[in-house]
């Protein structure tokens, strides 16, 4: 069912394939593919290097959630999220969307699942978390110039108007209402419990299964188009990783953004839900995933199925 090729994983067609549609070979500009065959595939490596070995248009999709900024640390000397400034993570996020961008067929799209978080209020280092040691840096990045202590940082808009001056087009905003979401211990704000969830496109025309997005209304039709609040309970994981995103919140996002046999792209894979749901819905993906640990998780869960 897997095949290993140098560091990457290449996943051979399944039951819930269907028909083979092996990744044309044309693709990849790397020559570590040749001459094999595979329907979708795992890459363990840096988010943007591996992008640039993929030629133009080869992705109908892109649906991810990158990590959040000063939030986990991932051990990793090329990670995300851990830049000291603001402005870095959102400059090195761009650089890294516009290979996807560059990479998207024209009537491609971007679904672009991203939290918020607060300014430091010039504490350098974090409380330990008893309960997840991993859970979050204990380094705190400091207040970026023009905010506050205890500012809301806006994080979400901030990317989305930066990935929209390099080019993309911003289309909906999306609030992923967490109806389970974590309590937090504070007494002079409400609990957050929503994220955003940004559709970008790479041209004015874009793929947008509209009938895959209707929902039940009391209409003559019984029908309406979706509404942007999305309620979907985040989903226990019983692996290692902490950063999963549930797999309801990825699947509307892949049937309006592609056709079957279309290849879904994640540069920032994790634990592998992209995959797993792709090949439920008899689709082709490539993940890109910097941790080795997470690379191994992800095949486990889509070997498994789950």
């Amino acid at each position: 069912m897997c095949q290993i090729i140098a560091d990457d994983i290449c996943i051979k067609s399944t039951p819930r394939i269907g028909p083979r549609f092996p990744l044309p070979q044309e693709v990849i500009l790397t020559s570590n593919y040749a001459n094999q065959e595979f329907d979708s595939l795992i890459i363990q490596g840096d988010a943007l290097d591996n992008l640039r070995k993929f030629k133009d248009n080869c992705f109908r999709c892109c649906v991810t959630s990158p990590p959040y900024w000063g939030l986990r640390d991932y051990g990793e000397s090329q990670q995300i999220g851990a830049e000291p400034a603001m402005q870095d993570y959102i400059d090195s996020l761009v650089m890294v969307f516009r290979e996807v961008k560059r990479t998207l067929t024209e009537d491609g799209t971007l679904w672009l699942n991203i939290g918020d978080s607060y300014t430091s209020g010039n504490r350098a280092w974090r409380d330990r978390d008893r309960k997840n040691p991993a859970r979050a840096m204990s380094y705190r990045p400091p207040t970026p110039q023009g905010l506050k202590p205890k500012d809301l940082i806006g994080i979400p808009w901030r990317l989305a108007f930066a990935l929209q001056s390099d080019g993309w087009y911003l289309r909906s905003d999306i609030i992923w209402h967490k109806p389970n979401c974590q309590p937090e211990s504070v007494k002079d704000r409400p609990t957050r419990c929503h994220e955003y969830l940004f559709l970008l496109s790479k041209s004015e025309k874009y793929t947008y299964q509209y009938d895959e997005l209707v929902e039940r209304s009391k209409s003559k039709s019984g029908f309406r188009n979706r509404r942007t609040v999305w309620s979907i309970n985040t989903e226990p994981f019983h692996y290692a990783h902490f950063a999963s995103f549930p797999k309801e919140l990825v699947r509307p996002c892949i049937l309006a953004g592609s056709n079957e046999n279309d290849i879904v792209l994640d540069p920032f894979f994790g634990s592998g839900t992209v995959g797993v749901v792709c090949l439920e819905l008899n689709r082709r993906f490539v993940g890109i995933e910097l941790k080795p640990e997470y690379v191994e998780i992800a095949r486990k869960r889509i070997v498994e199925g789950n």
